[in-house]
């Protein structure tokens, strides 16, 4: 560039872009941290590392289209924008991390709009499009899974002529007791395989019939394919012995599976293929219009407000939270404190809980119960009474849930399953004056109090007991109904 010229448009509106980019990253860098530890730690998501450099690929793919563009303030980014903030802002006073994520994602995408413009929108749809895999997302569909694969495990053993029994997501057969684990729901091939289909679908299609239907099968075919995986390790294990089914299925599911899935697509949708290799993937652009300096740096100020925003909200909404006093069991007529369970031992979680109360009980007949209650001051991420590892069954325990039971009014009932016993779990909430057993309920009331400055405090009670010798439901009921109203004992907990 001569002495004195002006820098290229494309300059400076990419310098207002690394700006804007950097801030929102700063301004949230806890959720940015939360996301990589999750891609680099969790197996599910180790895939979206490669994301990035994708996104990457096929930035470059587009960059002869796109330098024939010129930039420009876009207000209608700003939308854009808003609505990624709006997002985060939902997911931080729900305590849903999957929003946040997913806000900040969008947020950057409404960065590029708004600084951009229209026209490299245009050019980059895709690539903004396919940034949305980075968004840790689809460990909410592990019980479906775990629940889709033991019931083709039960269809294949039907047809392979071998008695089974499936109670939840356990399975007996005359060779053992076997568990479709939430390891073995198969959703991290699921999610790596719905990132696979949807690139390949762009790359290797034009048609739009072509491309939804190779994503479905990129969807269908990894559940199915899962389903025959968990019943060969079941028929090798009456086959041979359960250690040798333990090998096979770790040298399978660990070494093979994906690859043979992903094969086995590819081979079926080879002849489909309808996107020549030399396709452009931008059209010509439709203007060349360049925004003026002035109007960017104020299109710049903009995005950084609106990236601040939901911040500074979330900080005076959830302002006022007070500390909770000491939770005393309560005296239940009928039944007596007892320290030590004639049971197998079961306590649930609730990481980041205030006060903490795990109690048992013993009628004159003999029956057994636990109370627990747990009570936030506050919720917010790592502190959140419905999530996952929360509740009645603690991650890394002996315990896994086998199956809902008929749920109390205001509750839920779950039965899981340890060492060949069942115990059964009621399990109530309290967020403001909601009594609850519904996690989405939970996360909507906790969404209402931290948009609007409400009450804070969030409490669980729960009440489980064993099946050993007897059901555990009338039990629990007996113990509930003396006990009095739960609404009652969780004001109590927090000093309501």
């Amino acid at each position: 560039m001569a002495p004195g010229a002006a820098p290229s448009p494309w300059r400076r509106h990419l310098a207002a872009l690394a700006l804007a980019a950097a801030a929102i990253l700063l301004l949230f860098a806890g959720d940015a941290a939360d996301m990589a530890t999750i891609w680099w730690t969790s197996s599910t998501f180790n895939h979206c590392l490669l994301i990035l450099p994708i996104i990457a690929w096929l930035g470059w793919q587009r960059a002869p289209g796109l330098a024939a563009s010129m930039p420009a303030a876009w207000p209608l980014g700003l939308v854009w924008l808003g609505a990624g903030a709006a997002a985060w802002l939902l997911g931080d006073a729900a305590g849903v991390s999957l929003f946040r994520h997913f806000g900040l994602v969008v947020m950057l995408q409404g960065a590029i709009a708004a600084l951009l413009g229209r026209e490299a929108v245009r050019a980059l749809l895709f690539p903004l499009f396919y940034a949305l895999f980075l968004v840790p997302a689809g460990e909410e569909l592990v019980p479906a899974l775990q629940g889709i694969t033991a019931q083709i495990s039960m269809a294949l053993l039907g047809l392979a002529g071998i008695p089974a029994h499936i109670e939840g997501v356990f399975i007996t057969t005359p060779s053992g007791y076997f568990e479709v684990a939430e390891a073995c729901s198969g959703v991290k091939f699921l999610v790596a395989m719905f990132a696979l289909g949807v690139l390949i679908a762009n790359l290797c299609f034009r048609s739009w019939r072509r491309r939804l239907a190779f994503v479905a099968a990129a969807l269908v075919v990894p559940v199915l394919a899962n389903g025959v995986r968990a019943f060969a390790t079941i028929y090798i294990a009456g086959e041979t012995s359960s250690d040798a089914a333990a090998g096979f299925d770790h040298v399978v599911y660990g070494w093979f599976f994906f690859g043979i899935v992903i094969a086995v697509l590819m081979a079926g949708a080879w002849r489909y293929f309808d996107r020549p290799a030399d396709d452009k993937f931008v059209a010509p652009p439709a203007s060349r219009a360049a925004t003026i300096a002035p109007r960017l740096v104020l299109m710049l100020a903009l995005v950084a407000t609106l990236a601040a925003a939901p911040l500074l909200w979330s900080r005076a909404a959830s302002a006022g939270a007070r500390e909770l006093p000491a939770i005393a069991a309560p005296d239940v007529p009928g039944w007596a404190r007892v320290e030590r369970s004639n049971g197998t031992s079961w306590s649930p979680q609730f990481a980041g809980a205030d006060r903490m109360l795990v109690q048992r009980y013993r009628d004159a007949a003999g029956r057994e119960v636990v109370l627990a209650i747990a009570a936030y001051a506050w919720q917010a991420e790592g502190r959140e009474l419905v999530g996952y590892g929360q509740g009645a069954v603690p991650p890394g325990s002996d315990w896994a849930w086998s199956e809902a039971a008929p749920p109390p009014p205001g509750g839920r009932a779950d039965r899981i399953v340890a060492l060949g016993v069942t115990r059964e779990v009621l399990s109530f909430y309290r967020v403001g004056d909601v009594l609850t057993g519904s996690s989405a309920a939970v996360k909507l009331e906790t969404l209402k109090a931290r948009l609007f400055g409400g009450g804070q405090a969030a409490v669980a009670v729960l009440v489980s007991s064993e099946g050993a010798s007897a059901p555990p439901r009338p039990a629990i009921d007996a113990f509930l109904a003396a006990l009095g109203p739960v609404e009652a004992l969780s004001d109590r907990a927090i000093g309501g």
